[in-house]
């Protein structure tokens, strides 16, 4: 077999450029080891990028993941990064589905006219002190999980008699979450405010079976250590440019539009294109979806002419629809207690009852885009207008980033994807126009040849723009953020959470344990696995 015209060493070659890459090449180079990141579009970031979607507006958007929580303080230290992370003051606006003039307003700064939106929406004086409980008895999660991410796993076992709360790991770890809630709270309107932390990115009901629920949940109100979601100054691409100023500075060797087609367990990985070669490293750490890493592992097996390994068939199925718009002000409200303001700068939910977010599930199982589709929405420029230019922030104009849910995969795959993509636009503009005075039409900016400034990204497009198999945004299902009581823990891929099933290939990416979201947590744990790996 012919080889790759050259080929060089390094410690480390990292495949994918996503932010968690990133993370791991800052770490690897300050170390002193020599780090290659090979990212295969044209620029870094994965799905933590900003962009500007719309030809002569200047309007840069974080185009998929928009919002951090989980990126931990330990990170943003070490590698010195200049990042803003502003907290919102309105955690989220909930309009009544069947009576939208009166909705949930949950101010953090206000305590009295929270409770006052409560009692007047559901009517019961009692809702919203039931609901504060609700989440602060989710608070020692957070104060005991997050800590622990960017360390060695500990075990279920430790992890349970640290929380030192036995009734709270039974009802977040081990029963369906849906049980919870139902004696928790007493609104089906409020249930599903905290349902839908379980379900953002997963396809599941309250009381599935798989906990796949409980998982997102818990990852959901653990981060920072208190469970606030803080919107990026600058947008995400702020992030990403960060992590990558980070890496090149410490060292790091950052490649863009280099195409890996194969890896070998033993660190080769071939890069394709016009100059193709072979780099080898003496680890290989990967940042992409586990069951692309499985289709690359299975090229190198190929082409060192062994029976390749079956690839595993995918396990990724993603369960969203993103929707950016740009409008020319904020649509009115059918609430007129509530300002627009208020409302879109926290999360505003949409037809996001307990019962309707079952049923959505229930339909979406049937093989039917839910209707309503549950959707949440957040306006990014009300907290941080640098995203717009002047003329737009002049104008009044704002960002809109709806994130519609129970949409899985299956519902879009093999399916044209235009037409796919405007059918879930509409489900989604008819599911925000119930609640909204106006319809949302009406006021989206319109870009200087005409077009509206709103699309819709489906998990085809993730699949198709970002190799993320099924358009997973978590490539693969989420994890408990420990380990299970009987796991060999002495190996330090497995102590990290890092484990690929081969000894020089290490996951950095989302598929790692306590992957998913924009952390940088996988990198941060691949680094500290492989240094140990490394002899540092």
């Amino acid at each position: 077999m012919s080889r790759a015209p050259f080929s060089r060493t390094h410690d480390v070659v990292i495949v994918g450029g996503g932010h968690n890459a990133l993370v791991a090449a800052a770490y690897l180079a300050r170390a002193g080891r020599s780090v290659v990141v090979l990212e295969r579009l044209g620029a870094v970031g994965g799905a933590a990028v900003s962009e500007r979607p719309w030809a002569g507006v200047d309007a840069s958007l974080s185009r998929y993941s928009y919002l951090v929580s989980l990126l931990p303080r330990r990170i943003v230290d070490d590698l010195g990064l200049r990042i803003d992370l502003r907290r919102r003051r309105f955690s989220s606006y909930t309009p009544d589905p069947a009576d939208p003039s009166r909705g949930i307003l949950v101010d953090t700064a206000d305590a009295a006219a929270t409770e006052a939106s409560f009692a007047r929406t559901v009517g019961d004086p009692d809702e919203a002190a039931r609901y504060a409980a609700f989440t602060s008895r989710m608070g020692p999660l957070a104060r005991t999980i997050f800590p622990s991410m960017t360390e060695p796993l500990t075990t279920a076992a430790a992890m349970r008699e640290r929380l030192g709360d036995d009734a709270l790991w039974t009802d977040v770890v081990e029963r369906p979450l849906g049980t919870a809630l139902r004696r928790s709270l007493e609104s089906d309107l409020v249930r599903g405010i905290a349902l839908t932390d379980g379900l953002i990115g997963t396809f599941a009901s309250a009381d599935d079976p798989s906990l796949a629920q409980n998982r997102c949940f818990l990852y959901h109100v653990i981060g920072g250590g208190t469970g606030d979601w803080d919107v990026p100054v600058g947008g995400m691409g702020r992030v990403s440019a960060e992590l990558e100023r980070a890496a090149r500075e410490a060292g790091a060797e950052v490649r863009v539009n280099a195409d890996v087609t194969s890896v070998t367990p033993d660190g080769e990985v071939h890069v394709g294109g016009r100059d193709p070669e072979v780099l080898r490293g003496r680890l290989v750490l990967s940042g992409v979806g586990r069951d692309v890493l499985e289709r690359l592992l299975a090229a190198g097996a190929a082409a060192h002419v062994t029976p390749p390994p079956t690839p595993a068939p995918p396990v990724a199925e993603g369960a969203q629809v993103k929707v950016n718009m740009l409008l020319r002000r904020l649509p009115r409200l059918h609430d007129e207690t509530v300002a627009p303001e208020a409302a879109f700068a926290g999360t505003f939910h949409v037809n996001e009852t307990m019962t309707q977010l079952d049923t959505a599930y229930a339909q979406a199982v049937a093989g039917r885009v839910p209707s309503p589709l549950p959707a949440e929405i957040y306006c990014h420029s009300l907290t941080d207008p640098s995203i717009l230019g002047p003329e737009l922030r002049a104008e009044g104009a704002q960002t809109l980033t709806l994130f519609g849910l129970q949409v899985p995969h299956r519902l879009v795959e093999g399916t044209d994807a235009a037409a796919s993509r405007a059918a879930l636009l509409a489900a989604a503009q008819r599911s925000l126009d119930s609640v909204l005075a106006e319809p949302i039409a009406d006021v989206v900016y319109e870009a200087p040849d005409g077009t509206p400034c709103i699309e819709a990204r489906t998990t085809a497009d993730l699949e198709r723009s970002l190799g993320m198999v099924g358009g997973d945004i978590f490539h693969g299902p989420l994890s408990w953020p420990w380990a299970d009581d009987d796991d060999d823990l002495d190996r330090p891929a497995a102590r990290w959470g890092v484990d690929s099933g081969h000894e020089r290939v290490l996951l950095c990416g989302s598929s790692a344990r306590r992957g998913g979201a924009v952390s940088g947590i996988g990198g941060h744990n691949a680094a500290m696995a492989a240094l140990e790996l490394l002899g540092a």
